[in-house]
């Protein structure tokens, strides 16, 4: 099969794909660490899909008991097409089925929970693009195959995982530790990208949400003297913090983008009620995206020292914990196959493709970290997490046409 007969097959698919789109992401799917149910009603529809084209597939469950989740439990949906040959190894394509919420909903322009298809070539809704886009290219890629017999020398596995926008604890991190993969594996995980589909992401840096709680004496705002102000406290110790991690771990390395650590104080918790209460507790939180030269255990010991100074001064007690936390893993080789294919293809394609890291985390990492090559790539507007969020319909077929094109490599 040459590449125009393959793009003529795809481009045959572009109403089956919007018609799974929206039906795919018109289910609810908030991580319920967000406040929403989780992702199972969604991936029944992707299930359904399966069935009705009689496409065999493996459920992966892992109990969760927090009360959002009524099923009491999260499930993932895998799928493999065997190879020719070199059936100890699988090329797998991933991608998660939970979302972020919506956030202000008056930022919206349409129903973010209705996926709408408009005149300018797009589909706007929440999760189209996080990651809705890449369920749909591999759901297509898996039917093409199925539909005209294409295979490759190594199997071919399609995942569909929970829990990605939460640290994966109930999706791919158990997977992995099941041994699912092999350490000849591969791996495709359209979380990332760039406009023109130019950018293939070959490492991530570490990432840490840090929730820091400092605690002082509550007192009367007109006696503090009777308080310590953990409000206050909090401030400075905030402001030295960002500043002495930025000074301390400044390096840059352009394989990145931006191509230094980065440190950002994010949320911040209320505290007391009223203006006249001196707070006697102070939360809020940093976001850290670490370069790969650096360990997180280095950043959290300069941390330590810093919180240390500040207990000793101001007789507060600071303590801090982790929403979130992934070392990173080292990147992906460069010269390996599924880089060099990938990169082949978009070439294919008529774009000059280049590689580089990222800062964003996601699955990849878990993949590398067990020595599975791994890439993020897709052809994104890179909506993700924003109002509006959306994808260009065109990019369904172009991404489902390199897919097809990488497996033709294999």
């Amino acid at each position: 099969m040459d590449k125009q007969q393959l793009r003529q097959i795809v481009e045959s698919k572009r109403d089956q794909m919007v018609e799974n789109m929206m039906s795919i992401c018109s289910v609810p799917a908030v991580n319920p660490k967000n406040g929403g149910t989780g992702e199972f009603e969604k991936t029944q529809v992707i299930m359904g899909i399966l069935d009705r084209n009689s496409i065999e597939y493996e459920i992966f469950e892992v109990p969760d008991a927090n009360p959002n989740v009524k099923e009491g439990k999260r499930i993932s949906v895998y799928t493999k097409i065997a190879g020719t040959k070199d059936t100890d190894k699988t090329l797998w394509f991933i991608g998660h089925t939970d979302t972020v919420s919506p956030g202000d909903l008056d930022a919206w322009d349409t129903d973010p929970f209705t996926p709408t298809k408009k005149d300018d070539g797009c589909i706007y809704g929440l999760g189209v693009e996080d990651n809705g886009q890449a369920i749909i290219c591999a759901l297509q890629t898996l039917l093409i195959m199925k539909e005209h017999g294409i295979q490759a020398s190594c199997n071919v596995g399609f995942l569909f995982v929970a829990d990605e926008e939460c640290g994966s604890v109930f999706g791919l991190k158990p997977m992995v530790t099941q041994g699912i993969f092999g350490s000849k594996d591969e791996a495709v995980v359209p979380d990332a990208g760039s406009l023109d589909g130019s950018f293939v992401e070959i490492a991530e840096k570490s990432m840490a949400w840090v929730n820091f709680t400092v605690y002082g004496k509550q007192a009367h705002g007109s006696m503090p003297h009777l308080g310590i102000n953990a409000h206050s406290v909090g401030c400075h110790f905030a402001v030295e913090l960002e500043d002495t991690l930025k000074e301390t771990f400044a390096f840059k390395d352009p394989l990145f983008d931006p191509p230094y650590s980065t440190f950002e104080l994010t949320q911040k918790l209320a505290n007391v009620d009223s203006v006249n209460i001196l707070p006697g507790k102070d939360c809020f939180s940093m976001d850290m995206r670490v370069l790969p030269n650096f360990k997180l255990d280095e950043v959290l010991s300069v941390v330590d020292k810093i919180i240390a100074k500040y207990e000793y001064a101001h007789k507060v007690k600071i303590e801090y914990d982790f929403t979130q936390r992934v070392d990173a893993p080292p990147p992906t080789p460069a010269d390996s196959p599924i880089v060099q294919n990938i990169v082949s293809s978009i070439k294919d394609s008529g774009v000059d493709a280049v590689y580089g890291g990222i800062g964003g985390g996601t699955c990849a990492a878990f993949l590398r970290d067990i020595g599975v090559a791994a890439v993020v790539w897709s052809t994104l507007i890179e909506m993700a997490h924003q109002p509006n969020e959306r994808i260009i319909i065109e990019n369904l077929v172009t991404d489902c046409y390199i897919f097809l094109l990488t497996i033709l490599k294999y």
